[in-house]
């Protein structure tokens, strides 16, 4: 570690040239007045295409300017081929957008794409600096008896987070392949893309603590501090991460379901390694469910079998009204509303006799539960167009106060006063 350390220490010894120092300024003005001039729109009439190339073609050229002038520019050179290899980056997400969601794409860039390129012009710097291949046999210590060497850490570092971050769409790939060779459900698929993502992780981890010297020794131990850890704070974390495979493999809860949170539809959006990622339809929120939640609690699902979803609306009318002309017009009036499926049909009853109307049921069927409250509403609306075209009083309870005179209150004297049988 101290070698790594001091070697570290030594590449700043180049900030102690001239050459290094005005390079450095030199960069540094160029990528502040770009800044300003492109924070002030002047070159907003440019092509998108155009415009993100010319800040790194413009430090190119001046270092161009500047070698032919017997300067020095290798910093500044390098600084503008990876401008220009940045801002590249953003015109091949313009192309990735024409074949692939806008949330995948997002992930490929940030999480994968920018940072594998940031990766390897580090690494090429520091070539400029020392050699990578020195660099790499140092030791850093030694991780259960086998010596921890700096290439060994950094291809550890670098495949894990590979594995992490992209492994998504290849594992999309294979999914969607086998969707189509064994005509399963797109739920299905979701599940089947975690399962393979899990599967190659895990392969992978176990490849990478091979690589740097683990062995089964070595796997002991750490069963033995995980144990050990999940008595003392990360129970919960385990359970859930078994909880979410258990989930996976069980078909229960998967991708695209529908289930009842706390009265709610919510969509089954992604099943996490911790929680399950919910979408709640009526203020666009998403909740996130511990996995371990769904085997405690009990869950609703209106997707489970098959999506169709039963509701009902309960409506009063008035007693002089004919019920078998009121439960008939419900059930024409239903089928009048585009998303009311008409199998099963809708059926109404006649519920009870309430104070001021007879109650009435109309129960009907959906094919997509997550708009069951915007049928509602379209059924309500035709019902009152329907009932005031007939003719048909939807009663309200109504009161009547009347207000009386109280009579005075004879005392036993006014009743001595006046004996029983006399007259005035």
């Amino acid at each position: 570690m101290n070698q790594l350390f001091w070697e570290i220490l030594g590449w700043l010894g180049y900030l102690q040239r001239g050459a290094v120092i005005a390079q450095v300024l030199l960069i540094t003005g160029l990528c502040v007045g770009w800044s300003l001039i492109d924070s002030q729109r002047r070159l907003g009439k440019l092509h998108p295409a155009l415009r993100v190339l010319v800040a790194p073609f413009a430090m190119l050229l001046i270092a161009w300017l500047i070698e032919s002038a017997g300067g020095k520019t290798g910093l500044v050179s390098y600084a503008g081929l990876c401008w220009l290899g940045w801002n590249l980056l953003q015109l091949l997400k313009q192309l990735l957008l024409l074949v692939l969601p806008v949330a995948s794409v997002h992930q490929l860039e940030s999480r994968l794409l920018r940072p594998l390129f940031l990766v390897l012009v580090s690494l090429n710097l520091i070539s400029m600096f020392d050699n990578p291949a020195d660099l790499g046999v140092i030791k850093l210590g030694s991780l259960f008896g086998e010596i921890l060497t700096v290439n060994n850490l950094v291809i550890a570092m670098l495949v894990t987070y590979l594995l992490l971050v992209g492994t998504k769409l290849p594992a999309a790939g294979l999914a969607w392949l086998l969707q189509k060779l064994l005509s399963c459900s797109d739920s299905s698929r979701k599940a089947l893309e975690l399962i393979i993502r899990y599967m190659v992780v895990g392969t992978g981890v176990a490849a990478v603590g091979f690589h740097i010297g683990l062995n089964s020794t070595a796997l002991v131990a750490i069963a033995g501090g995980l144990s050990v850890g999940l008595g003392f704070g990360i129970k919960e974390v385990f359970s859930n991460f078994i909880s979410g495979i258990w989930l996976l493999f069980e078909g229960s809860v998967r991708p695209g379901e529908i289930l009842m949170v706390d009265g709610d539809p919510c969509e089954v959006r992604k099943l996490g390694l911790r929680a399950t990622l919910l979408w709640r339809v009526r203020d666009n929120a998403e909740l996130l469910i511990p996995n371990q939640m769904f085997f405690t609690d009990q869950a609703i699902s209106y997707t489970a079998t098959d999506s169709m979803r039963r509701s009902e609306i309960r409506v009063g009318a008035a007693y002089r009204h004919d019920p078998q002309v009121v439960l008939s017009l419900l059930e024409t009036t239903a089928l009048t509303v585009p998303r009311v499926l008409s199998q099963p049909p809708p059926r109404a009853f006649q519920v009870r006799y309430g104070d001021s109307a007879i109650e009435y049921s109309l129960r009907y069927w959906i094919a997509d539960p997550m708009s069951n409250m915007r049928v509602v509403s379209e059924v309500n609306q035709a019902i009152w167009t329907a009932f005031k075209r007939e003719g048909i009083e939807i009663p309200f309870p109504q009161r009547v106060n009347t207000v009386r005179e109280i009579p005075p209150i004879r005392t036993e004297r006014d009743a001595g006063d006046n004996p029983p049988g006399s007259l005035h």
